[in-house]
């Protein structure tokens, strides 16, 4: 395989749950040599979160995987100074510790850029470094409810609905990654790394759209719609003939039309409303009841061929025994196997996407807590009575 394309860039991983440490999955994906460093005694929670097998947690198999991991205590003074020594190898940093805390440890930028002055340090907490906020215990349902996202989320007569994964966390994580590589390329130009804050409350405001523009210009608010869609319509899930669901969008007037003449209200095409998304979004009601009643009397296998012959865009709701067996996800190598010394077949998403020339790679999936410190720390220069003395100081 060519070389991957972040090959010799080294990250330090300081973070825990699960924005910062989702970004350095990514980096590693693509090459990058990641360094988990946990502490001694209480290791990154992800590795207890959620369903586990043989006591062996399935959710760090993911987060953790392309990642050496070592422990070190950074409160100890041995583990300040192995950090330091560390931070003088690396390229980036990430952590997520509130404001502060890497600052009361003789950590903080000042001291990390003097070890390093090309280093990259990526700061990944819930509402940034500075502000009324900053020093608040936060994680991603908080960015979630302070969003907006939340408060437009759920049917109208219900209450605000939050989502049963880390989605601002993993929103975060991707725009850390892509913020590492700004910084990093920045770095290339001008031979000096600098500090990345990211605030986990502010990814996910960008991709909620144009919101805050349309209130400053309009005084807009935007309100919970349920599945329906302010834009177009229909735009619904629809539950076929033998139980399933399936969902449709409409975002293309000429895929709207299409919809129509397949479900047979042809007719509705020719009223005014019809010609803007806007203006079927106000009559959904009807366009709701045309394309949920054609559906409802056909299985859901004929009601996606259907739609695929008549170039109208539908997709099935898929749970994830469904996904597993996708063609079109088998067809790309979404959920791909990985070979693991403690489960052994392990199935898992893919990288993010592919690269023609210089591919990633998923080498691992997450290793035990602390596996490869004294590999680390030997490589790093440290001897045999160094690392004793850390381990009877605690730091290890």
């Amino acid at each position: 395989m060519n070389t991957p394309p972040l090959n010799g860039l080294r990250v330090l991983d300081l973070a825990t749950l699960f924005a910062g440490p989702l970004a350095a999955t990514l980096l590693g994906d693509f090459g990058a040599e990641v360094v988990k460093v946990e502490h001694p005694t209480k290791p990154d929670p992800s590795r207890g979160h959620g369903p586990s097998k043989d006591g062996v947690g399935l959710w760090w198999k993911l987060l953790g995987r392309n990642k050496r991991t070592i422990t070190l205590d950074l409160s100890k003074p041995g583990g300040r100074a192995t950090l330091l020594r560390l931070a003088g190898t690396a390229d980036v940093i990430i952590e997520n510790f509130r404001p502060g805390t890497l600052e009361k440890w003789d950590l903080g930028w000042p001291e990390l850029s003097a070890a390093n002055p090309r280093l990259v340090l990526t700061r990944v907490t819930a509402f940034g470094q500075f502000g009324p906020y900053s020093h608040r215990p936060g994680f991603g349902t908080l960015a979630e409810a302070m969003s907006g996202f939340a408060a437009i989320t759920g049917e109208p007569d219900a209450p605000p609905t939050l989502p049963p994964f880390g989605l601002a966390d993993s929103i975060a994580g991707l725009a850390t990654a892509y913020a590492v590589m700004t910084a990093l390329a920045a770095r290339d130009r001008t031979g000096e790394g600098q500090v990345v804050d990211m605030a986990i409350i502010e990814p996910i405001l960008t991709v909620l759209g144009p919101q805050p523009t349309w209130y400053d210009q309009l005084g807009y608010v935007q309100e919970r719609t349920g599945n329906r869609s302010a834009n177009n319509a229909p735009r619904n899930t629809y539950r076929t003939a033998d139980g399933s669901w399936v969902a449709v969008s409409t975002s293309a007037q000429s895929i709207a039309e299409r919809v129509m003449r397949l479900v047979g209200r042809p007719e509705l095409i020719d009223e005014p409303w019809f010609a803007t998304g806007a203006e079927r979004a106000a009559h959904a009601d009807v366009l709701d009841e045309a394309v949920g009643s054609w559906i409802a009397e056909r299985p859901r296998s004929e009601v996606l061929a259907a739609f695929e012959k008549a170039e109208a865009a539908v997709a099935p709701v898929q749970d994830v025994r469904d996904v597993m067996t996708d063609p079109q996800y088998q067809a790309l190598d979404t959920v791909t196997t990985v070979d693991d010394p403690d489960l052994g077949p392990l199935r898992m998403q893919n990288l993010l996407f592919r690269l023609s020339a210089t591919p990633g790679a998923i080498r691992w999936a997450g290793r035990p807590h602390g596996a490869d410190t004294a590999e680390v720390l030997t490589e790093l220069g440290l001897t045999e009575a160094e690392l004793t003395a850390l381990r009877t100081e605690g730091a290890l």
